[in-house]
C-alpha cells in the first residue's frame, strides 16, 4: 500500500467520494453533513492523498490549514472493500506526519455524532485526539462530534 498526493476529481477517486457522500446523507441531516466533493477538494489550500494497492484506491484523506499553526482533517475515507485493512489508521498517520512537517501546533477534525462514525471516534482517540468545542466555521450541532489534539 502506497499513499500519494493525488487529484480527487479522478474517476476512480470520484466514486470513492461518491460512496463516502452517500454514506453522510444516509446518516446525518443534510444541513450537519461537512464532507467536501470532488471539486471543494480540489482548490488551492486543501491537500488530498489516496492510499492505494498497486492501482486500487483502498482510501482517501485531505488536509486543509485552517489558522496559523492550526490545520483540519477533511473527508477521510476507507472504501468500504478495504475496511479493517489498517487503511484508515495508515492515511491517519500520514496526515499526523505531514501535520508535524507543516509545523502545525493543533490537528482538528470534525466527524458524527451517530453510531455509524463510532469506528472513526475510536481511531481518532487511539492517536491522541479528544473531543472539544467547535473550531473555524463550524457551530454546535447534535450530529457532530469535534476532536482535537496538540502536535
Amino acid at each position: 500500500m502506497q499513499i500519494d498526493l493525488d487529484d480527487p476529481r479522478r474517476p476512480d477517486v470520484i466514486e470513492l467520494l461518491e460512496e463516502h457522500l452517500a454514506d453522510m446523507y444516509a446518516t446525518s441531516p443534510a444541513e450537519s453533513v461537512h464532507a467536501l466533493d470532488p471539486g471543494a477538494l480540489a482548490v488551492p489550500g486543501i491537500s488530498f492523498w489516496t492510499l492505494r494497492d498497486e492501482v486500487t484506491v483502498l482510501g482517501c484523506a485531505a488536509l486543509k490549514e485552517i489558522g496559523p499553526g492550526h490545520g483540519e482533517i477533511k473527508s477521510m475515507r476507507t472504501a468500504t472493500a478495504a475496511r479493517r485493512r489498517g487503511v484508515g489508521a495508515r492515511l491517519l498517520d500520514h496526515l499526523l506526519a505531514e501535520a508535524r512537517t507543516r509545523s502545525y501546533a493543533q490537528l482538528s477534525l470534525e466527524t458524527g455524532s451517530e453510531d455509524f462514525f463510532a469506528p472513526a471516534r475510536a481511531l481518532y482517540a487511539s492517536r491522541g485526539f479528544t473531543e472539544c468545542g467547535p473550531f473555524g466555521d463550524y457551530r454546535l450541532d447534535p450530529h457532530s462530534v469535534f476532536m482535537t489534539r496538540s502536535l
